[in-house]
């Protein structure tokens, strides 16, 4: 299955924040939308990522005062992408050695969606019992 198939199911919907807001606007935003992570955007251009370890890291640090901090003070700046062309294994074996949740899915340098670890093996399971589910049909007409 590729990214772009996951993202014609689940949508390609991206919450973003800007550099400047404060980390108690993306903790805001990930409660209201129900989401792990935002994208960090400047002038429509991804600089970053931040997500809810990262505004539990900033609190364990420096207290309540963190959330008046911007999010380019936490956010990670070194951003890894996916492609829509990219299979589900190739993204599952980069989030899992490099430790990472959230994936933005970009074309020519455009935001076109984000994909989580989650989405990603939910897929792999949709993937695998529909193969089990056909050997089953296969040897019951055997």
């Amino acid at each position: 299955m590729l990214v772009s198939q996951i993202l014609r199911s689940k949508g390609d919907t991206v919450f973003t924040i800007v550099p400047s807001d404060t980390i108690a606007a993306v903790a805001g935003l990930l409660h209201s939308r129900k989401v792990g992570a935002l994208v960090v955007l400047k002038d429509e251009r991804v600089v970053g990522i931040v997500s809810e370890r990262d505004v539990v890291r900033a609190l364990a640090s420096g207290g309540a005062a963190a959330l008046d901090k911007p999010v380019s003070s936490v956010m990670t700046k070194d951003v890894f992408f996916a492609q829509p062309g990219e299979t589900v294994d190739s993204l599952l074996t980069r989030m899992t050695d490099r430790r990472i949740r959230h994936l933005p899915v970009c074309e020519k340098e455009r935001l076109v969606g984000i994909v989580s670890i989650g989405d990603l093996v939910k897929s792999k399971i949709s993937e695998v019992e529909a193969e089990a589910d056909g050997l089953k049909a296969y040897i019951a007409a055997s």
